[in-house]
């Protein structure tokens, strides 16, 4: 069953924010934009790459309205320990959620229940608490900052613009198309 326009289950957990705990809930996801971006593990190799990315990129999502919710099933703590001991890492300033029961990442379907731990999985979230994008990758491949933020201003486009939609490869200020009987067979 698809996940897509599906309203985000109930949690609570506790993240590393800005050098603090704090608690996390599914109403703090609501009333925004939010980018929930399960990883595998802290102290990995491709993790730690796309967190990094995503931290170089960070001021953007913001200025859009959006937050940035890194989860893995990994304990508060140790989301700490890994932002004080590396540099790619420290630079973050969105919440990393710690999962160690793996309740968020079971809600989400992207647990690997062999490993215990999540799979690369990366849902946009509006404002109204209801998943918009749903991507899943492998172990192995990293996601782009710079993509995620392409389809987050398109699903920011299309919720503003009913009867609108964003072609392949749309960028911000080009055309969109209005579906209708005139464009079938024309594209």
């Amino acid at each position: 069953m698809s996940l897509i326009n599906s309203e985000i289950k109930p949690f609570s957990a506790t993240a590393f924010h800005v050098g603090k705990f704090v608690p996390v809930t599914e109403a703090s996801l609501k009333g925004k934009w939010s980018v929930v971006f399960f990883y595998p593990a802290d102290f990995t190799f491709v993790c730690p790459t796309e967190l990094g990315d995503l931290a170089d990129h960070y001021d953007t999502f913001k200025s859009m309205g959006v937050e940035i919710y890194a989860v893995s099933t990994d304990t508060h703590f140790t989301h700490k320990a890994w932002h004080d001991t590396s540099e790619t890492i420290g630079k973050i300033k969105y919440p990393m959620i710690g999962d160690p029961t793996g309740a968020i990442t079971r809600n989400f379907d992207v647990m690997i229940e062999a490993d215990g731990m999540a799979d690369r999985g990366t849902f946009v979230i509006d404002p109204e608490g209801k998943i918009q994008i749903v991507e899943v990758t492998a172990g192995g491949i990293g996601r782009d900052a710079l993509e995620l933020l392409r389809k987050v201003k398109a699903a920011q486009y299309v919720a503003a613009h009913p009867g609108e939609v964003c072609p392949a490869k749309w960028k911000e200020g080009e055309a969109t198309l209005a579906p209708s009987l005139d464009l079938v067979g024309k594209i």
